[in-house]
């Protein structure tokens, strides 16, 4: 409630600025002072479940069991000596985490970063290894030739 002074004019009353209540119910104050001691980390924007609390783990995590089950069977296929098609599943499976990042709100532990750094590192690691992938000998199906002329430079000087 504003205070009045001699002159009858009411002044506003300036308190401390203070936040939600801690777990007591006390008001806690605010400072621009960063923390001595962090005691949390911050959830990553889109962070959130990608099902309801409720959930069991695997449904509220979809997304990223959805691409780290891509990569695993692309490992186990490079493993078995399909180089070509496991490092391509790979690829394709990160652009996948790019898009999952990119069209859903909630992606569950997919989401690591803020969601344009998610999707750039996503996008721009799968699109690197499926071109890789492409281009792995002998008969490469993508065929750059200024690379053997940069190979030839680097290796003759």
């Amino acid at each position: 409630m504003p205070a009045e002074d001699a002159r009858g004019s009411a002044e506003p009353t300036v308190r401390d600025a203070i936040s939600a209540p801690d777990a007591e119910g006390r008001p806690r104050r605010v400072t621009r002072r960063f923390p001595l001691f962090t005691k949390d980390t911050a959830r990553p924007e889109g962070g959130g479940r990608a099902a309801a609390g409720d959930a069991p783990a695997p449904a509220r995590q979809w997304p990223l069991l959805v691409v780290l089950s891509a990569v695993a069977l692309g490992l186990l296929l490079t493993a078995l000596d399909m180089i070509r098609a496991g490092t391509l599943l790979i690829g394709a499976a990160l652009l996948a985490g790019a898009v999952l990042r990119w069209m859903l709100p909630g992606v569950g532990m997919l989401a690591v970063r803020s969601r344009f750094t998610d999707i750039v590192t996503y996008g721009v690691l799968g699109l690197v290894i499926s071109l890789l992938a492409l281009m792995i000998q002998p008969d490469p199906l993508l065929k750059m030739p200024f690379l053997k002329d940069i190979l030839h430079f680097t290796v003759t000087k």
